[in-house]
């Protein structure tokens, strides 16, 4: 193993290597980030519903109601919650 990252070390300069590690850094902050946002939530609950409505299944409406009320607690856009009958 120490041989090979003397290999590696030798074709990349600290210069780079330092650049490749920020920019994997910055990513890995930004997709976190992103992640938990409000907009990427109402997405995913929209494409969920959509879902629902195709299957009707009694056990996805009680999680879907489950993460709009989540949602609703953390969220600003409010979402209507559905009836599961």
């Amino acid at each position: 193993m120490f041989l090979l990252w003397k290999l590696i070390s030798r074709k990349i300069s600290l210069k780079k290597l330092i650049l490749i590690l920020s920019v994997s850094f910055l990513v890995i902050l930004f997709l976190t980030l992103s992640a938990n946002s409000c907009g990427v939530q109402h997405m995913l609950i929209l494409n969920d519903i959509f879902s629902y409505k195709n299957s009707l299944d009694p056990e996805l409406c009680e999680i879907m109601v489950e993460k709009i009320n989540s949602f609703n607690d953390s969220c600003k856009p409010q979402i209507e919650i559905f009836d599961c009958g």
